[in-house]
């Protein structure tokens, strides 16, 4: 049993069948890619994952628990997080204080923005952010206001900011997309460096085949809402059916 077991999960939209019987079983400290082409079903899919869909049908079981109900902070605080499409950082405050405030909602609960003034106050809560900072290789950047970094920093400090609520779950949506080729390599350097490190599984969603099957050591794909098929990145490579429904289609 993975640590993250989705069985039977339906979702429509009127009469739009988006999920169809999804079964997806991600084993733990695993890296597990889940592809398609457009209109797949994956955002949605994640979505259901982190608590800002509820499918029709079906069960979705994280650790143990379910996570069918539950909002998604609540989702968070059971060690999930995600990595949104779009880097989710807050562009008019310093690369520091952003790091700093997943570390104070981790210790607290919760965080209100007007306790911004009074952070650097909190020496356990500073040398945390520090700390995850030198990990990022952006403690040279501390004090420069995220919004000015380029897409691969902004992305690096996203990342940063999940791992600082130190979870057992990283979900992580299309992580490389609108990068330059280098960014994208960096991005990929880095999740194989927490893969290897850290106590963790990654689940990513992702159109470059290059960063798939660089990180991926299994893969799950989706066509037409419905799971293809599930292997190895090598056999996925070779799978007549895997060509046709997206390989082929990105060649």
């Amino acid at each position: 049993m993975g640590i993250l077991e989705v069985k039977g999960v339906n979702k429509r939209f009127g009469g739009l069948q988006a999920l169809g019987n999804v079964n997806l079983s991600v084993k733990e400290n695993s890296v597990h890619a889940i592809i398609g082409p457009n209109g797949a079903g994956k955002s949605t899919l994640l979505n259901c994952l982190v608590g800002k869909l509820i499918p029709d049908t079906g069960s979705v079981m994280f650790d143990g628990q379910s996570v069918l109900g539950r909002k998604p902070h609540e989702i968070n605080q059971m060690g999930i997080s995600r990595v949104f499409q779009t880097p989710e950082i807050f562009g008019d405050l310093t690369v520091m204080e952003n790091m700093m405030i997943p570390i104070f909602a981790k210790r607290d609960g919760a965080f209100r923005m007007h306790a911004i003034e009074n952070m650097m106050a909190e020496k356990d809560v500073v040398e945390a952010a520090e700390h995850m900072l030198e990990e990022m290789n952006m403690a040279d950047k501390r004090g420069m206001h995220s919004a000015s970094m380029s897409r691969g920093d902004k992305r690096r400090l996203e990342i940063g900011m999940c791992l600082a609520q130190e979870p057992k779950l990283l979900l992580l949506d299309e992580p490389t997309a609108g990068m330059a080729r280098a960014d994208t390599n960096n991005t990929i350097d880095l999740l194989k460096q927490i893969s290897d490190e850290r106590d963790i599984t990654i689940a990513i969603i992702e159109h470059d085949m290059h960063v798939v099957f660089s990180l991926a050591n299994r893969i799950t794909v989706l066509a037409q809402g419905t799971p293809l098929v599930e292997d190895d990145p090598e056999n996925i490579k070779g799978n007549p059916k895997v060509r046709e429904a997206y390989l082929g289609e990105t060649a």
